[in-house]
C-alpha cells in the first residue's frame, strides 16, 4: 500500500463524478504495505479506499475483485468493491486500473494478544472454508516457481553466505516440500498490518492482492511466522498453539498437514525473506515507499531450520 503514482485531489474529485459515492472532502495516501498506491477517500456519501494496481497485472485484477465481493457477500470482513455508475468494478485513473472499496472499521495491532491471535486462526479458517465456492480461481502468483526466478535474480547481489543459505533452502524445498496437502484460494498476505481489530474482534481482512490457490497450510504459516515469533525468530509456543487450536476448531488438519507444518513454516519464511530481499535490493521508485527489513525473515528461516521437526511440532500442535 505505498504510494507509487502521485494523484491529486482534483484528478481524483473528477474521476469520483463516475461513482454515486457524493463529492470529494479528503484524499490522503497510505504509507503502508509494498504492492499498490493505495489513498483512503472520504466523500459527502463514506469513507473508501481507493486503490491504483501498480504490478498486478492487468487479466487477473477481475480475479481479485470477484474473490473480495464473493467473501463480503459472505459474511467475511474483507472490503467490498464498490461499482459506478456502470455497474462495473474497475477503473482507469492516472494510467493505472483504479478500484474503490469500502473502508473498515477498526485498526492494527502491533503486539496482538494471545486472543487477537486465536481471532486470527478463526478468521483465517473462515476465509479459507468461504473461499472453497469462489466462482474464479487463480494460481498462487508468489508460490515456489515465483521463489526460484527471484532467486535467480537476487544472487548476484547477495553475500556469498546469504547466496549459500538460499540456495540450500530452495533445494530442501523442492526435495522435501510435501505435495498433496488440501488447497485452495489462500490470502497469502495476512501480516498484523492487514487485519483491523475492534477489541478482540477481527473487523477487517485487508490486502487480498497476493491471493490465489496455493496449499492451505502455507496460509497459515505466513500467518504463525508474523503473528507467533519472538526476538530472534523463534516460534513463541503459546501464541501459536492458540492460533492453530482456533483454526482446527474450524477446519481441522489432516495428519499429511500436521506433518508438513515445519517444512512449510520454512517456505513461508523463504517466501518473505526473498520478496524483501527483491525490494530492498532492487527497489521500484515511487512517492512513499514502505521497505521492510529482509534480515527478520532471514532470522526466522534460520530458527525454523535449527529447531528441527520434532520440536516444532511438539511446541506448535494444536
Amino acid at each position: 500500500m505505498s504510494v507509487f503514482t502521485e494523484l491529486s485531489a482534483s484528478v481524483a474529485a473528477a474521476w469520483l463524478e463516475n461513482y454515486s459515492l457524493g463529492t470529494l472532502q479528503r484524499l490522503e495516501g497510505i504509507a503502508e504495505g509494498v504492492q499498490n498506491s493505495n489513498f483512503f477517500l472520504r466523500t459527502s456519501g463514506g469513507e473508501y479506499v481507493l486503490t491504483l494496481f501498480e504490478q498486478v497485472p492487468q487479466a487477473q485484477i477481475p480475479f481479485y475483485t470477484q474473490l473480495l465481493a464473493h467473501l463480503a457477500a459472505r459474511g467475511i470482513p474483507c472490503p467490498a468493491p464498490v461499482a459506478n455508475r456502470r455497474d462495473e468494478y474497475l477503473g482507469e485513473l492516472a494510467g493505472r486500473p483504479a478500484l474503490i472499496v469500502s473502508r473498515l472499521a477498526g485498526v492494527s495491532v502491533a503486539r496482538p494478544t494471545p486472543a487477537q491471535c486465536a481471532a486470527i486462526g478463526a478468521a483465517l479458517a473462515e476465509l479459507h472454508l468461504a473461499a472453497q465456492s469462489a466462482p474464479v480461481s487463480q494460481p498462487h502468483p508468489r508460490g515456489p516457481a515465483w521463489c526460484v526466478e527471484v532467486a535467480a535474480q537476487l544472487v548476484p547481489h547477495l553475500a556469498p553466505d546469504a547466496a549459500a543459505l538460499l540456495a540450500d533452502e530452495l533445494q530442501q524445498q523442492r526435495a522435501s516440500r510435501p505435495g498433496g496437502l488440501p488447497r485452495g484460494i489462500i490470502h497469502a498476505d495476512l501480516f498484523r498490518d492487514n487485519v483491523l481489530f475492534v477489541g478482540d474482534r477481527v473487523s477487517g481482512l485487508l490486502d487480498f492482492y497476493f491471493a490465489g490457490v496455493d496449499d492451505l497450510l502455507f496460509d497459515l504459516a505466513v500467518v504463525a511466522n508474523d503473528w507467533c515469533t519472538a526476538a530472534g525468530g523463534q516460534v513463541d509456543a503459546d501464541r501459536c498453539r492458540l492460533l492453530l487450536a482456533a483454526y482446527e476448531r474450524r477446519r481441522p488438519l489432516t495428519a499429511g498437514e500436521r506433518s508438513a507444518w515445519p517444512m512449510l513454516l520454512r517456505a513461508a519464511a523463504l517466501r518473505f525473506w526473498l520478496s524483501r530481499l527483491h525490494d530492498r535490493l532492487l527497489p521500484r521508485p515511487g512517492e512513499v515507499v514502505t521497505q521492510r527489513d529482509p534480515g527478520i525473515y532471514r532470522e526466522i528461516l534460520l530458527a525454523h531450520r535449527a529447531s528441527g521437526e520434532r520440536t516444532l511440532l511438539t511446541r506448535c500442535r494444536a
